[in-house]
Parts: C-alpha cells; structure tokens; sequence
C-alpha cells in the first residue's frame, strides 16, 4: 500500500464532507439541542409556575380551612357560610374563580373527603398544594384528638431521615468523598455517546461506499487507486470529521450552557434558603409553619444536607482524572470506529443498494446492541463476570469498557483491553480489505455470506 495515496484519499474524505452543508447544519445545531437539554427544564419551571389562582372553600370538616393560607399560587376564600355548593358551581365563571373545594365533614374514623369543581381542568401543582395543605390539617387534629402531652414534637424527634455519605480512599488510605450517582451518571453517558458514535461514523462509511458503488464513481477511483487504499483512506478521512465534529460540539456546547446560565442566573433559583423561601416553596405563610407542625430548622437542615450531596457532587467532579477520560474515550472510539467502519465498509461493498444491507447488518449491529444493553446496567456491578467480560471482548469492549472505568479499572485490564481491540481491527480489516477489494466491482447480484466468505478465500 502506498501511505501518500491513502493521504489523498483522506484529504478528499475529510474535506469533502466538512464543506457539505449537512456537516455544518449538525455540527452548529447538535450543540443547541444538547444546551437546550442542560438549561430548558430549569427554564421551564422557572416560567411555568402556577400564580394568582382565586379559589372559594367550603370546608364542612371545620378543621382544614385555617391551613389553607393564601400564596402566591392560590388565594383560598372561606365561603362555608356565604354559599352553597351549588350556587358556587353556577356563579363560578361570575365570580372568578378558578376553583372551588368541596371538604367533607369529618367521619367516625376522622377521615374526610375533598372534591374541586372548576371549568378547567386543574393543575397538578394546584392539586398537590390543596392535597398538601388538606393533610397538614388532618394530620393536625388527629395528633391534637389524643390529647397527650407534647405528641407532635415526640412525632417528629422519631422521625429518622439518614444519609448515607461515600468516600473512596487510596493506597495511602486518604479518604475522598464520592458520589455513586456521579459515577453511575458519567457510566451511563459515556457509554451512550461512544454507542452513538461508532454506530453513526460506521454507517457513514457504509453509506459513502454504497452511493459511490451505485453511481459508478468507484470505477474511476480504483483505476488509480488500489481498493485497499480506497477503503483505509475513507474510513481514516470519516474517522477524522468525528473528531472534528465532537469537538466542535463539546467546545459550542460547554459556551453555550456558560453563556445561557449567565444571563438566567442559576445560582438565584437555589435561594438564600430563608424561612421566607421556604414559605413560598410550601404555599404557606411563615406563621403557619409552626401550626402545621413544620419545623423550619428541620427543613433548613434538610436543605443544608442537600447541598452537602451537590458538594459532594462538585467535589467528585472535581477529583475525576479527566485526562484519563478523555484519553480512553478518545482511544475507545478510535479503536472501536475502526473495528466497526472496517466491517460496515465491507458491507457497504457487497450490496447495490441500503435496502440490501439489512441480512448482512445483523451479525454486525447486534454485538453493539448487546454492548449498549451491558453498558446500562454496568453501575450495578462493575466488576462482575458478564461486565468483565463485555469490557475485554473487542466487539463489545469500546462500550463497556468506558462504562466500567468511573468505577476504576487496573491499567493492566485497560490496556489488555486496548490490545485486543487492536489486534481485532487489524484482522477484521485484512477480512474486509478481501471483501471490499471483490465486491466494490461487483454489479446486479445480491451478495450473500456464502459469497462473502467465497471472496475472503480468495488469492
């Protein structure tokens, strides 16, 4: 093979697929939409609050309406003894209400009913807020009902709320705090990408083959260059528009998310966590936290102990050795692009058309599919037989293998795994380098495996 002829294929590969308006439509428009998936739902619920809801009460229980203070997503009006059910249903849309709630007396067992009547459909957070509040008052009078001393707060000194803190520690025995939900996040993501990836690329690779088979142009090409060149060249040239491409999207998504949470401001949708914003996140007025048993400490311990979980978030963020990331994810796809796109490439030779593509496909798609499928569950158990296994099998390895690497992996695993991966694609691409060189000539058959493996055979 002569590597200056490669070169030219791959020039050609890369360049004319960059210039191609599809390439830049995607490449500027994936990292909108993954931004867009970052800060949308804290838009989203920052805008699609429920306010200013006028709602008439007519508590028969004589126990919940004093919990039913008004808030800034509802102001609840005692009409118990201004109207009657009735009335309030036909003068509804008169008096502009949004709502009505409808409480039951209360039964020998000291439970109640609610309905709500209105002329739209409520909203869950309206819902939950009567739900919420109707609960706090039942709950109250049946403490109260038992007439014991100091009941409530014995209620709430039983109530255990433990959390449960990580730490890795090394050789040494220095201890690290971690968060299993960042590795089990990092696990799943990874393994996502590099799947998408390496499917996309080699389909790619499959699909360039096919369109210059149909149109004849392959003819031409190979009266000067050798198929193996031609093959290796546009897998190469395909290989290097990934690399660009996610790139570009990591660097356009990362100023993106920084220039969108500038602007909005993130850090003001935490709070200063005051008894005031608790109040608004309850619906309730601070001087009825202390009635319906809430303690605003315990909730601003609550919060203090959420925070220390998205410190410990940042800080095993912080203590991740990215190089190492991004390293093995570079060097697992290169390695498991080639693998594959040698493979789809061959593929790509045999048939005429996509539709042909489907029976020679599935000895090829269905070991990524099962690598996807190990990959998932890989935080459960990282270490186990069948993830073990998944991350050392070439045709598996590139997936399950970055699943497996949050969690730690021995240098001599990964490196095993890098052999074998590497060893694979040099026999893989020999059998494809057989294939492609027979089939990129081939016109009017439907290729089958007995003809493939015919061709490998093949001097």
């Amino acid at each position: 093979m002569r590597l200056r002829t490669i070169k030219v294929v791959i020039g050609r590969e890369y360049m004319s697929r960059v210039k191609k308006k599809s390439f830049l439509v995607t490449t500027f428009l994936v990292p909108v939409i993954f931004a867009a998936i970052c800060v949308l739902p804290t838009i989203i619920m920052m805008l699609a609050e429920d306010k200013d809801k006028n709602v008439a009460v007519i508590d028969q229980s004589g126990v919940v309406m004093p919990f039913l203070e008004s808030s800034p997503m509802a102001t609840y009006t005692d009409y118990t003894d201004v109207a009657s059910i009735e009335e309030l249903k036909t003068g509804c849309k008169n008096m502009g209400l949004d709502a009505i709630v409808e409480i039951s007396p209360l039964d020998s067992a000291k439970n109640l009913s609610v309905n709500t009547y209105s002329l739209k459909p409520i909203s869950i957070d309206l819902k939950d807020n009567i739900a919420s509040n109707v609960n706090d008052a039942l709950e109250a009078y049946r403490v109260d009902s038992y007439e014991i001393a100091d009941l409530k707060q014995i209620m709430n000194d039983v109530k255990a709320d433990v959390k449960v803190s990580t730490y890795t520690i090394d050789e040494s025995g220095q201890s690290k705090i971690s968060s299993a939900e960042v590795y089990m996040g990092l696990s799943f993501i990874l393994s996502t990408i590099i799947y998408m990836f390496i499917a996309m690329f080699s389909g790619m690779v499959m699909q360039s083959v096919i369109e210059e088979k149909a149109s004849r142009v392959v003819e031409v090409l190979v009266s000067s260059v050798k198929a193996t060149e031609l093959m290796l060249g546009k897998i190469v040239g395909v290989a290097m528009v990934a690399l660009t491409q996610f790139f570009l999207w990591i660097v356009l998504t990362a100023g993106i998310v920084t220039a969108v949470g500038g602007i909005v401001g993130f850090d003001k949708i935490a709070g200063s966590g005051d008894v005031e914003q608790i109040s608004q996140m309850t619906g309730m007025d601070p001087s009825m936290l202390d009635a319906a048993g809430i303690d605003a400490d315990q909730i601003m311990a609550a919060a203090s102990g959420e925070q220390s979980e998205i410190a410990a978030v940042f800080d095993t963020l912080k203590d991740i050795n990215w190089a190492q990331f991004i390293i093995a994810f570079v060097v697992m796809f290169i390695l498991g692009y080639l693998l594959y796109a040698s493979l789809f490439a061959a593929i790509g030779s045999a048939v005429d058309n996509e539709a042909d593509t489907q029976q020679l496909q599935l000895p090829v798609t269905a070991p990524l599919l099962i690598a996807f499928f190990i990959a998932i569950y890989a935080f459960k158990s990282p270490d186990s037989a069948v993830v073990w296994w998944g991350s050392m099998i070439p045709f598996t390895s590139p997936i399950v293998m970055l699943a497996r690497i949050p969690y730690g992996v021995a240098a001599w695993e990964l490196a095993l795994s890098i052999a074998l991966q590497f060893v694979t694609f040099l026999g893989c691409a020999w059998v494809s380098a057989k294939i492609y060189k027979v089939g990129i000539l081939m016109f009017g058959k439907k290729s089958t495996f007995k003809d493939l493996w015919k061709w490998i055979k093949m001097k």
